[in-house]
């Protein structure tokens, strides 16, 4: 039981907020991409293949993330108590279950098709890179962004086996997103990264984070409208965009108080409730 708990705690299963950030992408894609008069359970199996993978994949990057941050985790008083910086674990054993995880996502990758694979495959390096970003630039949420909405392509080509520009002007919308909820996480800990030179958004733009968060999320907006017009979507999937500008403007850029780290963590969370409005809305823009 122990050793369960240690398991936990290291691939953070007991905070699934990690993993749904991973998979609201995948599953916008696969829904932009599907056509719903075919038969409901291939979108049901994929997305469920999609779930599964992104458990796994963060799972495994959150370890990966604490081996190379080891020595900063005991530092900073958010994550000093981590299995790896604690030494409740050994580096040996953490490898490991990294083997493990990557082992079972690939079991899960090769239900999709060839395109997906390649695709899937090219993005690893991307995966194990993140972590060192932070050591060498102020923009480590970008590469998150790029990293952790890679599944919005991979959801599209599940379905279509081909890639066009609509996807595309997704992603890149949703990278903005990753950039500005992760830049808000990221004021939980810009004391302690700051006297220990880790290099973030958060600290770049600590004067004055809203601005870029406006910059941001209208990005990400804006990828939403322009989804709507070149898919051809109804009214309501437009008025349905009007929630999502409220939940980003109002809820999380005009609450932040970046001296409070519970109100961060509070809006930084209110993601998942994002991604399952774009679902919804994507869902309502295709079938009605």
């Amino acid at each position: 039981m122990k050793n369960l708990n240690v398991f936990i705690e290291l691939t953070r299963l007991n905070k699934p907020i990690g993993y749904m950030l991973l998979f609201w992408p995948c599953l916008w894609g696969l829904t932009l991409a599907y056509d719903f008069s075919e038969d409901l359970n291939f979108f049901l199996f994929y997305s469920f293949l999609f779930l599964s993978g992104s458990v796994l994949m963060r799972s495994a990057g959150c370890i990966v993330n604490d081996i190379v941050d080891k020595d900063f985790d005991k530092k900073v008083e958010r994550t000093k108590k981590r299995p790896l910086a604690s030494g409740k674990i050994s580096v040996f054993v953490a490898i490991i279950y990294v083997t493990v995880l990557c082992a079972l996502a690939l079991l899960v990758l090769i239900n999709f098709n060839f395109l997906t694979i390649i695709l899937a495959l090219a993005s690893m390096p991307l995966a194990f890179t993140y972590p060192l970003m932070k050591r060498f630039t102020y923009w480590p949420q970008l590469f998150l962004g790029i990293t952790f909405n890679y599944g919005l392509i991979l959801g599209w080509t599940s379905v279509q086996e081909s890639m066009n520009f609509i996807p595309l002007i997704f992603y890149f919308g949703a990278i903005f997103w990753t950039l500005g909820y992760d830049t808000i996480y990221g004021y939980q800990d810009i004391k302690d990264d700051e006297i220990i030179g880790v290099k973030s958004t958060s600290i770049k733009f600590k004067n004055n984070p809203k601005k870029l968060l406006c910059l941001c999320y209208s990005i990400t907006i804006l990828s939403l409208i322009l989804i709507g017009i070149f898919m051809k979507f109804n009214l309501i999937y437009f008025i349905g965009l009007i929630i999502v500008t409220y939940h980003l403007f109002i809820f999380q850029i005009k609450k932040l108080d970046i001296k409070q780290p519970n109100i961060c963590l509070k809006i930084f969370k209110s993601n998942n409730l994002l991604g399952l409005l774009v679902f919804l809305n994507i869902l309502v823009g295709k079938i009605i």
